[in-house]
């Protein structure tokens, strides 16, 4: 069994012993140190904690844990069911609440849930204010209400549909062009919350022929959950056959969004957020972000605008908090993350569909002659694994050091960027490994640089 505590909440296996995996008794106590903290440290007043959740075969009990030791810690619950993580994150907003726990493990197997922590603003923790909520938890150090101060429950399940309402009314969200184009769309949503929300928006979008693929929100899942090309097959021979202009697919939380061309070849997660910040752009222009191991195209895209480009720390909130200092109109991740702050600080594969559709109705082109406007580039990812006493901050120091007349960014990890591609160099934090990102023109020429580079760190451990 696995338990994984991170700044963003606990995530784990179903089952085991207390301690090993995600059982009744861990989610008691995260959730009890999360109400510690925001008692003591939410800038609002407000009482209220809302609770979303996903389809997981796991996420009922889980909710019940959760709400229950709300209450018990005196907090007032707006328990609004199954959510995508973009609508509990609008909700913690719209509800004026004081903070919001999702209640999903993401693009996990099923047999993973998680616990993912919201502020007042419906966004993640930082990482100070994760680390004092696993502090909190460790310690033990709660206060639970008495029998007079116990809090309530309040069932609250219109939130997807106003969700689908703010995202209509979006000025870049074209419902008119998308109507006329007569798109008939395919939906891949791995039987999860996607299967209730993507087909419902599409619906409101205008598009009259839908053909659903996993959209029962079962909690079976109807494949590996991530949606990389390897595990959406099923979706790949549908489109193949000629049956959609558009295929998307998205995982079990809705915050990522996969694009499959007409032909049945992947559109790729990275150019997600490519197409959708070019389209943006084009009509508001301003500075754009996304992480270090996101695309550089995205950087080619934003000066072809005439703009800026920053890269950000891995993570959503270091994306976030980018996209704040910098006053970005579009920014995201690369694994099909689109954060439009004109709708929220967090990634939203619901405005990432209607954006892209916009785009896609009034270019007058198919999905792959899109592709085809845009800089070409591959991602390929391996991985040094680490040997027991292995100082890595050490290891990354001396690359550092033997690329040090080469452009380098080190505020996580360490990024080298060459003429014709980059590598990005960073520590996991959840298995003894470097991972190793590398980016060209061709996938074997990313591999090879990838490869490559490996080899000196190799060669520079002592």
């Amino acid at each position: 069994m696995s338990l994984i505590k991170s700044i963003s909440g606990i995530r784990g296996t179903i089952g085991g012993n207390a301690g090993d995996g995600l059982t009744p008794l861990d989610i008691v106590k995260f959730t009890s140190a999360y109400a510690t903290f925001m008692r003591r440290n939410s800038p609002v007043k407000s009482n209220v904690i809302v609770v979303g959740r996903d389809a997981r075969l796991s996420g009922r009990m889980v909710l019940n844990n959760v709400v229950g030791t709300l209450m018990g810690m005196g907090f007032d619950v707006v328990n609004i069911g199954l959510a995508t993580t973009p609508t509990t994150e609008l909700a913690v907003v719209g509800e004026h609440a004081c903070g919001g726990i999702i209640i999903t493990a993401s693009h996990n197997p099923k047999q993973w849930n998680a616990l993912k922590l919201l502020n007042h603003n419906g966004e993640f923790l930082t990482d100070a204010e994760g680390k004092e909520v696993l502090r909190l938890a460790e310690a033990e150090d709660f206060d639970y209400a008495d029998v007079d101060h116990l809090g309530r429950e309040q069932k609250n399940y219109t939130w997807l549909r106003r969700h689908i309402d703010h995202v209509l009314a979006l000025d870049l969200v074209d419902v008119d062009a998308i109507r006329k184009a007569d798109f008939t769309v395919a939906v891949d949503a791995v039987n999860s919350v996607g299967g209730i929300a993507i087909p419902r928006l599409l619906e409101e979008l205008g598009v009259k022929k839908v053909e659903k693929l996993f959209c029962d929100p079962t909690g079976n899942f109807g494949h590996t959950p991530e949606p990389i090309p390897e595990n959406l097959t099923a979706i790949s021979e549908f489109m193949r056959q000629g049956k959609a202009d558009v295929g998307f697919v998205v995982d079990p939380d809705v915050d990522r969004l996969a694009i499959v061309m007409e032909n049945g070849e992947f559109f790729v997660e990275e150019y997600t957020l490519v197409a959708v910040a070019d389209y943006v752009l084009a009509h508001t222009p301003g500075s754009t972000v996304s992480n270090l191991s996101s695309s550089r195209a995205l950087r080619d895209v934003t000066n072809n605008h005439g703009c800026s480009y920053t890269a950000a720390a891995v993570g959503e909130v270091n994306v976030t908090t980018e996209m704040r200092r910098t006053g970005a109109v579009i920014g995201g991740e690369g694994n099909g993350g689109v954060i439009y702050p004109a709708s929220h600080y967090g990634r939203d594969a619901l405005v990432g569909v209607a954006l892209f559709l916009s785009l896609l109705a009034k270019s007058g082109k198919t999905v792959s002659q899109l592709k085809q406007t845009y800089p070409q580039y591959s991602i390929a990812k391996t991985k040094l694994e680490l040997k027991p006493g292995m100082d890595v901050d050490a290891i990354l120091k001396a690359v550092e050091k033997h690329y040090q007349g080469e452009q380098m960014t080190t505020i996580d990890g360490v990024k080298i960027d060459f003429a014709d591609g980059w590598v990005h160099l960073r520590k996991s934090n959840t298995e003894p490994i470097i991972r190793i990102y590398s980016e060209a023109h061709t996938m074997q020429e990313a591999q090879q640089l990838g490869d490559d580079v490996k080899q000196i760190v190799v060669s520079l451990i002592p």
